[in-house]
């Protein structure tokens, strides 16, 4: 399986977004690479940018790992990016609305029921509850491959509380700082707007009850969670309080934050932390990270969560395999992002196929994330083909299979020097009350192996700024 190579073409010619980028890496020395790398690698352990591993015990706290040659992307296929991520973001809040609303989705037979009300991720407390403006995903979180020169295939949505944009923003902190010639030689489009680009999202879904400025803090689970940095950090560029639950109280059906000068409203919660920890009155009752009484203040209206509860019936990838037919039956348009074709092994028909070719597929758990739980039929030995195998017999609704694509490859320096390896993209698309917010670039994941496919973090895959060249 060939993978199209971002930098080069087939006969090895110098694609026009990478060519001076590409004269510059033939006259440096891979010592003074070797040493910009090192270089990061220190400023990212003093500044503190680590997540956890859970069940880790020998590392409880790592680096992602760094790597210092950027991915270039022309304007033009930007700007073509754009508009599929805002077609497909739009849909997805058309449907979110709709199944906790009318269910014309469900009725029409476009989805099956049972998917939606057996999930469980689905929460009924949410039905026929309006939120504030119509909008339930504010912040998204889409990944997409690159498989041809025009093709971008979404790998999956991230609607709950998707996580990463801290690294796309000191990704480019630290390719400023260590490589600014490069700087001189790109027109590359700025991401530093993201924070007030987010904080006018934010201030924009307020509830028509706020007064006067909109008061926003961000919702953290707390010091252990493995985004903690992120969370700490986007509290800082967004000059909001980062509180945690017990920072927060509920009278009168309104939020309140403690602070030093007496109770201060709360009008939007940006919030890090899952459906089932928010309210332990409404949700579990052991959770010890939400705010009692927070379910009735956000169904008055006195609230703004963002994102809404229930959006990760979204993030499903038994559902994200109906896209193309929920983008046709809301917008009554061709999604612009194509779906990589999947198999709901929760179908009997599906999941025949899929056993017959275990070995040429990828499998993933629905609810699945960070790369666990997945199955990489190529690149797996016959014990795991089959472990996967009595799995997917004894619990076949929680998996999907996909085919295994070809990844797109940027150059990348590795021990031995610079060489192509897979990589993904998410880029942060905000939904405000105004207009939508897309940031040029996005976090690029890396899989540093030779060979792998696998991005995330928490498989050994590292990060990549991303530039969007303005011309």
């Amino acid at each position: 399986m060939t993978a199209y190579d971002e930098m080069r073409t087939a006969e090895g010619a110098l694609r026009t977004a990478y060519s001076r980028l590409a004269n510059w890496l033939d006259t440096v020395p891979k010592d003074v690479l070797d040493y910009r790398r090192r270089e990061a690698e220190f400023i990212f352990r003093r500044i503190g940018i680590t997540f956890a591993v859970y069940g880790d015990a020998a590392a409880q706290e790592r680096l992602i790992p760094f790597d210092i040659i950027p991915r270039i992307l022309t304007r033009r296929e930007w700007d073509r990016l754009t508009r599929g991520l805002e077609q497909r973001v739009k849909a997805i809040n058309a449907f979110i609305g709709d199944i906790y609303g009318k269910r014309e989705i469900l009725r029409a037979g476009i989805v099956p029921e049972d998917l939606i009300f057996r999930n469980s991720v689905f929460r009924p407390e949410m039905n026929g509850k309006p939120v504030p403006h119509d909008l339930y995903v504010m912040i998204a979180g889409i990944d997409v491959v690159r498989v041809d020169e025009n093709d971008f295939y979404v790998l999956e949505d991230n609607a709950r509380t998707p996580s990463g944009v801290s690294y796309m923003l000191e990704n480019r902190e630290i390719m400023l700082r260590l490589f600014p010639e490069l700087f001189i030689d790109h027109p590359v489009a700025p991401v530093d707007n993201y924070p007030d680009e987010l904080l006018a999202t934010l201030k924009s879904v307020a509830p028509l009850t706020a007064s006067g400025e909109p008061s926003v803090v961000l919702l953290t689970p707390g010091i252990h969670n493995s985004a903690y940095f992120e969370h700490s950090f986007l509290a800082d560029k967004l000059g909001v309080d980062l509180v945690e639950g017990r920072d927060l109280f509920v009278k009168n059906g309104i939020v309140w934050m403690r602070t030093t000068e007496g109770p201060k409203r709360v009008d939007v919660i940006y919030r890090r932390i899952d459906d089932d920890f928010l309210d332990p009155l409404v949700f579990r009752p052991d959770s010890e990270l939400g705010v009692p009484g927070l379910m009735s203040a956000y169904q008055s209206g006195n609230i703004t969560l963002a994102n809404a509860v229930g959006t990760g019936i979204a993030d499903d990838k038994a559902v994200y395999s109906y896209m193309p037919e929920i983008v046709k039956f809301y917008l009554g348009e061709e999604p612009l992002l194509k779906n990589v074709p999947t198999w709901r092994c929760r179908e009997p028909d599906h999941l025949n196929y899929v056993l017959d070719r275990l070995e040429e597929l990828v499998v993933k758990e629905v609810h699945g994330s960070g790369g666990y739980g997945m199955l990489i039929g190529p690149a797996a030995d016959k014990n795991t083909l089959e472990l996967f195998r009595a799995k997917l017999k004894h619990d076949p609704s929680n998996f999907v299979a996909q085919p295994t694509l070809a990844l797109s490859t940027c150059p990348t320096f590795v021990e031995q020097g610079i060489a192509p390896r897979h990589v993904d993209l998410r880029p942060f698309v905000l939904t405000g009350r105004d207009k939508v917010r897309i940031v040029p670039g996005g976090l690029t994941r890396v899989a540093l192996k030779n060979g792998s496919l696998v991005v995330n973090s928490s498989q050994g895959g590292g990060t990549k700024d991303t530039w969007v060249l303005d011309r």
